[in-house]
């Protein structure tokens, strides 16, 4: 009896290891070369699709026996999607699978994105996804290195400008790239790459340059955080990708954007809104963000976006550590602004996306299931909905 089984690509994987962590049933495993999913574990419930950063472990095949993890852990690449696996007992071997056949319906409906999986916007561009391999990587030299918040503020966040020479990195708004840091691991490998969202619109921090910007959080103990925090001038930094085919914008003109963003977060953002003022001009932009962070002095972006025409973009800038007044997160905020929200959910031209720390994740869709049911919505319909109609996002860490 033929049945579908969950595979990860482990040409694209860049062994991060999220979805094991996030896998509910202990399903997906690992050893020194790949990532795999047990299928006499696995029940489909796709917890694990939507926290993977490159689009590798939605893969499915429909098979008579599933693939052992053994022959997974051994892999360098997919095996292809064997035609000649038959539906029942009359079915003569060799036979191809037509488009009518339960095979493909088995296969169609592993991949119909169920389980909140997001999907690219349908007038999204089509991305470029894993030109560059972690074992083949671009090298980009350092244009620009800004530190965005203030020498005061405890945190410490770069704006970090790379140049291709001139050599085709195809990355779009949404997506994002792998940087290599160098030196071993404890088990004297070199690092896997770290993934960082693009904050520069297609055509490059300057339009025109096809260069790549990144927002970069120095962390006490990470490895990459540092080593591009540190970095100067001129310096080589090894590029993987790019990654990511959801996470997008769409081109059509009339979509409104509800962008909500903590701290780093705001990088995808921020390309959102370059690549609409490049199109649009300064008129209406349909975009609306709510943005946290600590303090003002921590917050990324902070003078620049003071001077985006409200027109274009209205802004909530919301503050948790502000001395003397009330901790604020962004759903508080969305809460008090629940009539521009609750709008923006009754109207079919609404993307939303949200983008930061994997704690926010709750209190914004409590302040969805509030702002919603407010106006008569049941908040899980309309989520689902949204996510059906490729309107919904979520990419946190």
């Amino acid at each position: 009896m033929p049945q579908k089984q969950h595979l990860i690509d482990p040409e694209i994987c860049i062994r991060c290891y999220t979805c094991e962590m996030t896998c509910p049933i202990n399903a997906i495993e690992h050893n020194e070369d790949n990532v795999v999913v047990d299928a006499r574990i696995c029940n489909f419930c796709m917890a694990c699709i939507p926290v993977c950063p490159t689009g590798s472990i939605d893969e499915w095949r429909v098979v008579d026996e599933p693939y052992s993890m053994d022959e997974q852990l051994s892999w360098s690449e997919l095996p292809e999607q064997d035609v000649t696996v038959h539906t029942d007992a009359d079915q003569e071997e060799g036979d191809r699978i037509s488009d009518d056949d339960p095979i493909v319906a088995l296969l169609a409906e592993a991949h119909k994105g169920v389980g909140g999986v997001s999907r690219a916007p349908v007038s999204a561009s089509r991305p470029t996804v894993n030109l560059y391999r972690p074992n083949q990587p671009m090298k980009a030299t350092v244009q620009g290195i800004y530190r965005l918040t203030s020498e005061n503020s405890d945190s410490e966040v770069y704006h970090i400008i790379l140049d291709f020479g001139g050599k085709p990195f195809p990355v779009i708004e949404g997506q994002s790239i792998g940087v290599l840091p160098p030196g071993l691991d404890e088990h004297g490998k070199s690092y896997l790459p770290r993934l960082y969202s693009v904050s520069s619109p297609r055509d490059g921090e300057r339009s025109g340059y096809h260069n790549v910007s990144l927002t970069v959080k120095r962390e006490e103990q990470g490895i990459c955080s540092n080593f591009l925090c540190n970095l100067g001038l001129g310096d080589t930094v090894k590029i993987a990708g790019p990654f990511g085919s959801t996470f997008l914008l769409p081109s059509d003109p009339e979509a409104r954007l509800l962008m909500i963003c903590t701290g780093t977060g705001s990088a995808p953002m921020r390309a959102f809104t370059m690549a609409r003022r490049r199109t649009a001009g300064v008129q209406n932009g349909r975009m609306v963000m709510f943005f946290g962070a600590r303090t003002p002095d921590s917050l990324p972006y902070f003078g620049p976006l003071k001077k985006v025409p409200s027109k274009f973009l209205k802004k909530y800038l919301v503050y948790s550590r502000q001395p003397g007044q009330k901790k604020e997160y962004v759903q508080d905020r969305m809460l008090v602004e629940r009539e521009l929200v609750a709008g923006m959910l009754q109207d079919a031209h609404t993307h939303i996306y949200i983008c930061g720390l994997k704690a926010m994740e709750d209190g914004v869709d409590k302040a969805f299931r509030n702002i919603a049911e407010s106006v008569g919505l049941k908040w899980s319909r309309c989520r689902e909905v949204m996510r059906e109609e490729s309107r919904y996002h979520v990419e946190t860490y």
